[in-house]
């Protein structure tokens, strides 16, 4: 079959893909093909679950706020152009031992990046809000300007901004299976049902099946697929939207959750960040449940520390994909193919501002310095910390 030409492809239309597609169907007159497994917004990638927490005061590196400031912008941009609510500005409290790693982060970027941050002791805390059980040995930094974002909303909004531009199609129940260097120079992406599409600049943002493609053109992905759980819970009136905020929580044995109050009727929503399960790409991920540690593992945080919250209404799985120092991986591993990836679970929120870099990358073959930092090298050398 005759490979369909066209300037740009990008292979997985989920957050990154979406975004990228979004920016360039704005700010270029390039001809883009969007290919995606599935049909967007689906539960087969890390974008579904409905809400994502937005933060700036990183306690994953003060190196992400830039991104971080840049994304809101362009968040509020969106919502104001879509005339949808995007964005609910709950703030975020990030609470846990004064010593633990994740919360230093947090204080280090405020002060580095002069980010408004109201330190509290635990029962400080709790007083102001009394959903939490928090005494003085825990320590939070509340960041007002943060919130939540309506995750598959916003991948609704890009695809129907997408759809209305006459540059850029989007081929869904399109599974790539195998990419091939173009005979003419470029790449080319075989997909499973015979069809082929050619470009001499592709993004491969196609979440746990990024790695098994570049293997097959001889390029090893650190990157692990991780099955994640979270669920929501009945609550009283201590969690309604306006009255609790989002919240990271680091226990004192080092274990990272992140909740949300009950918005939308929802209930109290709670995950855990790390920990998971490995499976292989392409591995059905087995239903909240099926492994011992599902419910037990947010139970017990549940009954630690929020008084108000009840019985469990549902839970959910998703996945990560994880690298081994938990940055992103974006980079141009060959010429022009770009691969953007191993967002290990908190990349959405920078999904606006990194689809607006790669798109710049993509159309002007111009990297921004942000992206440096999530370079490959950084896994054979010492070089690209984030700090």
């Amino acid at each position: 079959m005759t490979a369909t030409a066209i300037d740009y492809l990008i292979i997985g239309a989920g957050s990154m893909g979406l975004s990228t597609a979004d920016w360039l169907a704005r700010h270029s007159g390039a001809r883009v093909q969007l290919l995606d497994a599935f049909s967007p917004p689906h539960d087969q990638g890390a974008h579904h679950g409905e809400t994502r927490l937005l933060r700036q005061a990183y306690g994953e590196g003060s190196s992400y706020v830039p991104l971080a400031r840049r994304a809101l912008e362009l968040w509020k941009q969106l919502e104001r152009e879509s005339g949808e609510t995007l964005f609910l500005p709950t703030g975020v409290l990030n609470v846990g031992p004064p010593e633990a790693p994740f919360i230093g982060q947090v204080e280090a970027s405020a002060r580095e990046h002069g980010l408004a941050l109201d330190s509290l002791t635990g029962d400080q805390a709790a007083r102001r809000w009394p959903g939490w059980a928090l005494d003085a040995t825990m320590h939070g930094g509340f960041e007002r300007d943060a919130g939540v974002l309506y995750v598959e909303r916003i991948l609704k909004c890009w695809r129907e901004r997408v759809a209305r531009s006459p540059n850029v199609s989007l081929a869904t129940g399109a599974q790539v299976v195998r990419l091939e260097a173009g005979e003419q120079g470029g790449w080319e992406a075989v997909c499973a049902d015979g069809r082929r599409f050619a470009a001499e600049r592709v993004l491969l943002s196609s979440g746990q099946h990024l790695a098994p493609l570049m293997a097959g053109l001889g390029i090893e992905l650190p990157l692990t697929r991780v099955r994640k759980t979270f669920a929501w819970y009945e609550s009283d009136a201590r969690y309604a939207l306006g009255d609790f905020p989002g919240f990271s929580l680091t226990t004192p044995s080092g274990a990272i959750y992140y909740g949300f109050p009950d918005i939308d009727g929802a209930g109290f929503k709670i995950g855990r960040h790390d920990s998971g399960q490995p499976l292989p790409s392409g591995e059905t991920m087995a239903a909240f449940g099926a492994c011992e540690d599902d419910v037990v593992e947010l139970q017990q945080v549940v009954d630690r520390y929020f008084p108000g919250v009840g019985a469990l209404r549902y839970g959910a799985v998703c996945q990560y994909i994880r690298t081994p120092d938990e940055h992103f991986l974006i980079d141009e591993l060959l010429p022009g193919l770009l691969v953007a990836g191993g967002f290990s679970g908190h990349g959405f929120k920078f999904a606006s501002a990194l689809g607006e870099a790669l798109g710049i990358w993509l159309d002007q073959n111009r990297r921004l310095p942000e992206l440096a930092l999530f370079a490959m090298t950084r896994f054979s050398s010492s070089e690209g910390h984030l700090s």
